[in-house]
């Protein structure tokens, strides 16, 4: 039988709760109770899309080391919804802790032989102590966090000045939630001793900042210039547009007049929110929509309109479960495809992919330079692991001398000087034709914005030759985006290797951790993480330097291998799918699992490692 787990700022803690029973709070202030102490954390909120009933997850990894990415596994399992006890109990490691509500006893057959049970009679205390049945929910969940914090040594000073700043001015709930919280530690002094699992203080955190990736790239967003956002609610973009009004209303209003400096509209549907995007785009204002997988596929009329027309416009796409309605409160990097081609015909669309809010905020505000530079649609990849989730990452850079990138803009002066004005004429071998804003001038820069076949000048034309020529333009445009997107990351192995790994987005800290152990273990592989596409030439050349290349993403269809494949002709034989797609955020175990069993390394017990899902 195993001993007890033994460790200290290094383990996993995961709640199983029922939602719409207010837990999300108290567990989110456990895990910002660890970060007070200085020890970082990788919290993730696991919930379904009903309103209220289903089964519901927040699993908080206290990571010394700093690793932001799931590992897999749960050491410490607090089960507090019998309807998933079984599966919960489940997911505990050898030798790991099960805390759970002892008001009722359970059949001896309900628990593992290899694990530590620690009962706590949340129930009979709120009982006792409240009346009112939903007092007694909401303190259960505070009583719970004052036990945890005696069992894991978690400081209770730190959680009672989280509770006086999510309760200021409201003495009275402050008392009662610091009164529960000692309910809980109280108990725990009394009947139990602490966990084999400590937290304790450490300088870890330093000045990083814990929030989501829609948070940022709503910041962002403003740094870059937005003035427009037109959207129609969606899980899980709607805070995103949402954190947007808030920023300007702050950061948006004249201090004098008070009057917004800003529009943002609540549109009827997806397709309406495109349209007025396109429409302030097309005016000279810088606009975006926010939206996730079912809204590109309702938005790619428009977003053809905005290739062809050569009209700027930013798209936020918080990736989720797919296909259709999906799984609408789960995780996926599913829409590369879907993204990249949107709309009919031949069609290709600048991509950018953060990897954590830190990266939405930067590329929330450089998708307005490149929407503008290239005249056409951006997408801005999240997903809902990063868009939804509170991450550790560091401050954003505000710099207000940052000036605008409007591209080629065709002034009022040039006009009058005599410059020859074609709003889809080749100037300079980059395939990007010069505009005008609407009204620059009273007789010159006047243009049709057209959606059909033109030529140069913008006349209607539908000869073989024009279309022919303005296509390959376009193409031409498109190569110059590769030099203007984000260049990917490489991280060159310590020792030499024919093996390389391509990643992207919220896979990265995963991966990252993923390369440590495998390298440990004496598989070595260079790393290339891909930021932007279209793909730079140092991604091709990458992959032309290694035998094989595993290509870790998660989706079903391994549409960034297809990018890949169909962008740069590159043999499918290289390209080894690693593919991970059950809505749930990439684990580092996964990872070494699926790639080791290639490799043919072996776990610690001897045993040929097997990955948990891969293709």
């Amino acid at each position: 039988m195993p001993s007890p787990l033994t460790a200290v700022n290094d383990f996993v803690v995961k709640f199983a709760n029922v939602n719409g029973s207010g837990s999300a709070s108290a567990n989110s202030m456990f895990a910002k109770s660890v970060l007070r102490m200085g020890v970082p954390v990788a919290a993730r909120n696991i919930f379904p899309s009903n309103i209220q009933g289903l089964p519901t997850w927040f699993e908080v990894r206290v990571t010394g080391e700093g690793h932001l990415g799931r590992r897999g596994g749960v050491d410490l399992m607090v089960a507090m919804n019998p309807q998933t006890w079984d599966k919960d109990v489940a997911e505990i490691e050898p030798g790991g802790y099960l805390f759970y509500d002892s008001t009722k006893a359970m059949p001896e057959a309900k628990f593992r032989p290899d694990i530590t049970v620690v009962g706590v009679p949340l129930t009979a205390m709120c009982n006792a102590r409240y009346s009112v049945p939903r007092e007694r929910q909401l303190f259960k969940n505070i009583i719970y966090v004052g036990a945890l914090a005696a069992l894991l040594g978690i400081e209770l000073e730190v959680i009672e000045a989280l509770l006086a700043e999510q309760f200021q001015g409201k003495e009275r709930l402050i008392k009662a939630n610091v009164e529960a919280l000692h309910m809980g530690r109280d108990y725990v002094r009394e009947h139990l001793k602490p966990l084999g699992l400590q937290v304790r203080r450490a300088d870890g955190v330093g000045d990083r900042i814990f929030v989501e990736g829609n948070q940022a790239a709503a910041l962002g967003a403003v740094y870059g210039g937005a003035t427009v956002c037109a959207w129609y609610p969606i899980t899980p973009s709607t805070s995103l547009a949402e954190a947007f009004t808030s920023y300007c209303e702050e950061l948006r209003t004249d201090p004098e007049t008070g009057k917004a400096r800003y529009a943002i509209v609540q549109a009827e549907d997806e397709i309406a929110s495109i349209g007025m995007v396109v429409g302030a785009g097309w005016n000279g204002a810088r606009a975006f929509t926010a939206t996730s997988g079912p809204g590109v596929s309702l938005m790619t009329e428009f977003v053809g309109l905005s290739y062809f027309a050569e009209i700027p416009a930013v798209i936020f796409d918080v990736q989720r479960g797919g296909p259709s309605t999906g799984m609408p409160t789960r995780t996926q990097q599913a829409d590369l495809l879907g993204a990249a081609y949107s709309g009919h015909g031949d069609t290709k669309h600048p991509m950018l992919l953060p990897m954590d809010p830190g990266e939405c905020f930067e590329m929330g505000a450089l998708a307005f330079d490149l929407a503008d530079r290239l005249q056409t649609t951006v997408f801005v990849m999240l997903d809902l692991d990063i868009g939804m989730q509170e991450w550790l990452t560091e401050p954003f850079k505000w710099d207000d001398s940052r000036r605008l990138d409007r591209g080629k803009v065709m002034t009022y002066e040039d006009l009058e000087a005599g410059k020859t004005f074609g709003r889809y004429l080749e100037v300079d071998g980059d395939g990007i034709p010069y505009r005008t804003y609407p009204g620059t001038h009273p007789t010159k820069g006047g243009y049709f914005t057209r959606g059909t076949s033109r030529n140069p000048f913008a006349r209607y034309s539908e000869e073989g030759a024009v279309y022919v020529d303005n296509m390959e333009r376009l193409l031409r445009k498109f190569a110059t985006a590769a030099t203007l997107v984000p260049a990917p990351v490489v991280r060159k192995a310590k020792a030499a290797t024919r093996d390389g790994v391509i990643y992207f987005g919220s896979t990265a800290p995963a991966m990252d951790e993923a390369l440590g152990i495998l390298e440990r273990d004496g598989a070595h592989m260079d790393a290339l993480r891909v930021r932007g596409f279209p793909f730079a030439q140092e991604v091709f050349d990458f992959i032309a330097a290694h035998d094989r290349v595993f290509v870790v993403e998660q989706n079903r269809d391994a549409q960034l291998r297809t990018l890949l494949i169909n962008e740069g002709e590159v043999d499918p034989a290289k390209l080894v799918k690693v593919l991970h797609y059950d809505g749930t955020p990439i684990t580092a175990r996964f990872i070494v699992g699926a790639i080791g069993a290639r490799l043919g390394l072996v776990d610690p017990t001897g045993t040929r490692a097997v990955p948990e899902a891969a293709e």
